[in-house]
């Protein structure tokens, strides 16, 4: 009779347990991992971007979907909208924030956020701009790449003049807003006195 009762405490305790594997499972692992990215352009450009993003992700064991989750946030060239985008990645509690589009983006996620590591690509500074202390050690919650695309703005036009050496007039096209514009301008103009070119800004 007492082995019975052991057999069957046994198998309703056995049963209790595996009822309750999935659930200590559960509460084991961490929370699937949110990855913010805030972007001040639109997304159909920077597709390429985005997939190199997801396939970096891959790489270290992460697939969107399945155990990382990834919040988008596009400006689309709204760059009053990036603030309130930047404070919603923060309350979704990502945790780290991608900036794609570069220029006003890194301003406004490290207002939002002093300690959610942000990564940047931007063409500008990032010394000058703020976004890191120093190149070699930038400090704070930001790192990235730069491109040096503003840097290069007055390279581009001498390659130009270079290839058609004849050319008096160079249009510009600027987003006003962007606040790499007038920067970019500066060197351009001043690149132009010395090739003795025209800038039309449009």
């Amino acid at each position: 009779m007492s082995a019975v009762i052991k057999r069957r405490e046994f198998i309703t305790l056995l049963a209790g347990a595996a009822a309750a594997w999935p659930l200590a499972a559960r509460a084991q692992q961490p929370a699937v991992p949110v990855v913010g990215i805030l972007a001040s352009v639109s997304p159909a450009p920077y597709a390429g971007f985005i997939a190199a993003i997801k396939e970096g992700l891959q790489q270290t064991g992460y697939i969107e979907g399945r155990n990382v989750t990834i919040e988008y946030r596009w400006a689309e060239g709204h760059y009053d909208r990036l603030p309130q985008q930047a404070i919603e990645l923060v309350d979704r509690g990502v945790a780290v924030i991608i900036l794609v589009g570069g220029g006003p983006t890194i301003a406004v996620a490290k207002a939002a956020t002093a300690t959610i590591p942000i990564v940047f690509v931007m063409g500008d500074d990032p010394v000058k701009s703020g976004a890191v202390t120093a190149l070699n050690r930038p400090g704070g919650n930001a790192t990235g790449v730069n491109l040096l695309t503003v840097a290069m703005e007055a390279k581009r036009l001498q390659l130009l003049h270079e290839l058609v050496p004849n050319v008096a007039v160079v249009a510009i096209i600027v987003n006003p807003n962007n606040p790499q514009a007038a920067e970019q301008l500066q060197d351009l103009q001043a690149a132009a006195r010395t090739l003795g070119v025209e800038v039309e800004v449009l």
